[in-house]
């Protein structure tokens, strides 16, 4: 667990730093900065529009009676990744907008489930009745 946070809090950040600096020899401060900023509307926008398509189905899914078990993962997955967009970054976007497309999406939905279906199967999640 420790190296997964410090590779999360400090490797990770390291090398975003260091491509944003690159990017900015190459293609000027101001242009960076503008690009991190349009990534970031656009992911926020896009994330906002997913967002309230996926409460829909879950809201419609409920009214059915019906679990809405991947929409609940989908709107998980949307969450994260509008905080890596709004995150300043290179590898934060791409990873970000990964989670906002549906394409994309949809592949690492089926690895999310496969994780979950593990840690259940292993007994690390436990699911309580009140």
């Amino acid at each position: 667990m420790f190296l997964r946070l410090f590779f999360l809090f400090t490797i990770v950040p390291a090398v975003e730093l260091f491509l944003l600096i690159k990017v900015g020899q190459k293609i000027g401060a101001g242009n960076t900065i503008l690009l991190i900023l349009f990534t970031g509307l656009l992911g926020a926008f896009y994330a906002r529009q997913q967002g309230l398509r996926v409460m829909s189905n879950i809201q419609w899914k409920v009214d059915q009676g019906q679990v809405p078990g991947d929409d609940l993962i989908n709107g998980a997955m949307l969450l994260v990744g509008g905080a890596l967009l709004i995150t300043p970054g290179f590898i934060t976007d791409l990873l970000g907008f990964s989670l906002i497309f549906p394409l994309t999406r949809e592949v690492l939905k089926g690895f999310v489930k496969k994780q979950i279906d593990r840690k259940i199967r292993e007994g690390r999640v436990r699911f309580h009745r009140y």
